[in-house]
């Protein structure tokens, strides 16, 4: 468990350093969003941007799976522009690290590959998004697993 906890601290000092280093702006709405995510996990999701295609993700939230758990992520996402008329619309594609840990011991930590949409309504300082990530849990052992959450969030 202390390898999971050193490991869990390295993943969020990575990904806030990250998200508070970004100083380029993807949007006139702003670089750094908060929001909330529903789904497994549901929980918080912060998002940086590092230039208008790529961005860092961050989520703090509660697996929803049989035992239950606090499931932490960082993602580092590359992002496809579709025109659309109003707002801006993005599917987006990555690569990041997750954490769960578990009272009884069954905590892990493995590969997550992030895909999904991202829309940023127009004239607000809000996005919209619907995410898939498949897992490969890699200690304590191999074994595939799967994220999906929708959400929204705040730019500032």
């Amino acid at each position: 468990m202390n390898l999971l906890k050193t490991l869990l601290f390295g993943i969020t000092f990575i990904a806030f350093s990250a998200i508070s280093s970004s100083d380029i702006t993807a949007q006139s709405k702003g670089e750094k969003g908060i929001g909330l995510m529903i789904g497994d996990p549901t929980g918080i999701s912060f998002k940086s941007w590092t230039s208008s295609k790529n961005a860092f993700d961050l989520g703090v939230a509660w697996s929803l799976e049989s035992n239950g758990g606090i499931s932490v992520h960082g993602d580092y996402l590359w992002h496809t522009w579709i025109d659309v008329n109003k707002g801006n619309f993005a599917f987006y594609y990555g690569i990041g690290a997750r954490a769960r840990f578990i009272e009884n011991n069954d905590s892990a930590i493995g590969v997550r590959i992030p895909l999904g949409l991202n829309y940023l309504i127009a004239d607000t300082p809000l996005d919209l998004f619907l995410e898939i990530a498949p897992i490969v849990d890699l200690i304590p052992s191999t074994n595939g697993n799967g994220d999906g959450t929708i959400g929204i969030r705040y730019y500032f």
